[in-house]
C-alpha cells in the first residue's frame, strides 16, 4: 500500500522538534518535592528518528538547535546514533532548547511540564529546506509541533511540497501539545493541512478528533480514517493507549493490535517508540500486523525505563517481547 523508492539512498528524515528531556529521578512522588532530573534527547520527531536509527534505518533530521550547551549535546547525541545532522541547523540568534520537565508519581500518573518560549526548533525557516537533501530519502516525517508558530510552520509546509514532488512518502505525526497552540481550532486546521498531503498519518484518537473541530463535528474512527483515505492517504493509524492500535487502509481493511504486558515505569514514549518500530516495519516490507507488533514491543520495552530516547531498542529486543509473550 505504501510503495517507497529504493533506489534514494536514505531511508528516512524527520523534521521538527530536538529539545531535552528531563526525567525525574525520585518517582513515585510530585514534582514539587523532586530535586534531581538525568537529562537525556527528546521531542517526539527525534525519539522517532533515534528508533528508526536503533533498527538500522538510514536516517537523518532538519531542524534547528540553539548555540549553546544543550543544543551541542543534541547534535552529538544524534551522531552517535548514527543519525545524519547536515540538516540540523545551529540556530545564530539567541533562542534556548525546549526543555521538558517529567512527573512521574505512579506507572499511570505522569505529567510534563515544557519550557517552549523563543525555543530554537521553531526558528526554522523555509530557506533551511533543501530539496536535494529532501528527495535523497525514502520518507519524510513532519511532527504536529513544528506547525505551531511560523515560520517553522512555512518551513514544514514547503519539506511537504518538495517531498510530494520528488515521490518521497510523507508521514505525519499529529503530536498535539496544547501549551504551544493557542486554541484547539487552530491545531486542527494547520494539521489538516498537512494531513491532506500525507501518505501515512499517525495519532491518538484525540489528536484525530482537533482535525473535526473545523467541521463542527464529533466524529468515530471509521469516520476518521475514511476522511483522510478519501484525500489519498495510504494507511491511518489511531492509537489507542494501553488499548492498542487500530490501522485503516484504502481498501477497507481495519487491523487491530494488541499490546505487551510490562512493569510501566512512566507512560510518555510509548507512541514514539510504537512509530519508529512501525515504520521501520513499513520500509523493511513488513506486513501491516508485524508492523503493529513491532511497535507494541518497542513501546512496552519504553515505557518500562526511564528514559525515551536512551530505551529506544534494537530488533532483537523486540523480536525477543515478543517471543515472550505469543509463545
Amino acid at each position: 500500500m505504501v510503495v517507497f523508492d529504493q533506489s534514494k539512498p536514505l531511508d528516512f528524515i524527520a523534521l521538527g522538534r530536538l529539545c531535552i528531556d528531563l526525567n525525574a529521578n525520585e518517582i513515585h512522588r510530585p514534582m514539587e518535592e523532586t530535586v534531581t532530573f538525568t537529562k537525556y534527547v527528546g521531542g517526539s520527531p527525534a525519539n522517532i528518528t533515534i528508533a528508526a536509527a536503533r533498527l538500522g534505518l538510514k536516517s537523518g533530521f532538519i531542524g534547528r538547535i540553539s548555540d549553546d550547551q544543550h543544543g551541542r549535546f543534541i547534535r552529538q547525541y544524534l551522531i552517535k546514533n548514527g543519525i545524519d545532522t547536515s540538516n540540523v541547523i545551529t540556530n545564530e540568534s539567541y533562542s534556548v532548547t525546549g526543555l521538558a520537565f517529567t512527573e512521574i508519581k505512579s506507572p499511570t500518573d505522569c505529567s510534563i511540564l515544557m519550557y517552549r518560549d523563543n525555543v530554537a526548533d521553531l526558528k526554522l525557516e523555509p530557506a533551511d529546506i533543501d530539496e536535494n537533501y529532501i528527495k535523497s530519502a525514502k520518507s519524510l516525517l513532519i511532527s504536529g509541533t513544528a506547525l505551531a508558530a511560523s515560520p517553522s510552520r512555512e518551513a514544514a509546509l514547503k519539506a511537504v511540497e518538495l517531498a510530494k514532488r520528488n515521490g518521497v512518502v510523507v508521514m505525519f505525526d499529529i503530536d498535539y501539545r496544547a501549551y504551544t497552540w493557542g486554541t484547539k481550532e487552530e491545531a486542527g486546521i494547520y494539521a489538516s493541512l498537512i494531513a491532506e498531503k500525507s501518505d501515512v498519518i499517525f495519532g491518538g484518537r484525540e489528536e484525530f478528533q482537533l482535525m473535526e473541530l473545523m467541521l463542527g463535528r464529533v466524529a468515530d474512527d471509521e469516520a476518521i480514517a475514511s476522511r483522510w483515505l478519501d484525500k489519498g492517504a495510504k494507511l491511518v493509524v489511531i492509537k489507542h493507549g494501553g488499548d492498542g492500535s487500530v490501522v485503516y487502509t484504502p481498501s477497507g481493511e481495519q487491523f487491530v493490535g494488541k499490546i505487551y504486558p510490562t512493569d510501566v515505569v512512566k507512560t510518555f514514549g510509548a507512541g514514539d517508540s510504537y512509530a519508529g518500530a512501525f515504520i521501520y516495519g513499513l520500509i523493511s516490507g513488513q506486513e501491516i500486523p508485524t508492523c503493529q507488533k513491532w511497535g507494541a514491543a518497542a513501546a512496552s520495552i519504553v515505557v518500562a525505563s526511564h528514559s525515551c530516547s536512551d530505551a529506544m531498542p534494537q530488533l532483537s529486543q523486540i523480536q525477543a517481547v515478543i517471543a515472550k509473550h505469543e509463545q
